[in-house]
């Protein structure tokens, strides 16, 4: 190879690899579940509508197109879910996106088991997937951890029956 070439093919991968590292100075996404309701199942599975609060820490609004995401609770797979909504999230703000996802009938007995041997007020979960880019846009990845608070039941409300009756 002449000298040219391979100093046109070194500056050539310097411009490929400085391109690169410019999408990791991307501000990462803060991604939480907000609220999770029923939706209509089909068999064995439930179906669920996940609210997902998407906040941008970012000085640009962020387009996306689609997103995909799997949602493992106490360690283990638990739901997956895809859709194909389309939106902007304002710079430095946030925004829901609802995802419908499906719970098949063996997550839904593996965490019933765990559930009634594990802590009852407090569920870890952890949400991976990607925030699909618009147009020609490289979508964006995310994993993010949290914990959800489950409700207690007062004592007041518990009712109990005497042995005798």
């Amino acid at each position: 190879m002449n000298l040219n070439l391979r100093i046109l093919l070194i500056f050539g991968w310097i411009y490929v690899l400085s391109g690169c590292a410019t999408f990791a100075l991307n501000d990462p996404l803060r991604i939480s579940v907000a609220g999770m309701e029923p939706l209509e199942g089909k068999g064995m599975e439930a179906r669920f509508a996940v609210q997902l609060r998407v906040q941008n820490h970012g000085d640009k609004p962020l387009d996306y197109d689609g997103i995909a995401l799997d949602l493992d609770l106490r360690g283990m797979s638990f739901a997956s879910g895809v859709s194909n909504q389309r939106g902007t999230i304002p710079r430095y703000g946030e925004t829901i996106i609802t995802v419908p996802v499906t719970v098949p009938a063996t997550a839904i007995i593996r965490h019933v088991f765990g559930f009634a041997t594990g802590d009852q007020t407090r569920v870890d979960y952890r949400l991976r997937g990607q925030l699909g880019g618009a147009g020609f846009g490289i979508g964006r990845n995310f994993d993010s951890q949290g914990e959800i608070t489950l409700p207690t039941t007062p004592p007041e409300s518990r009712q109990t029956e005497p042995l005798g009756s």
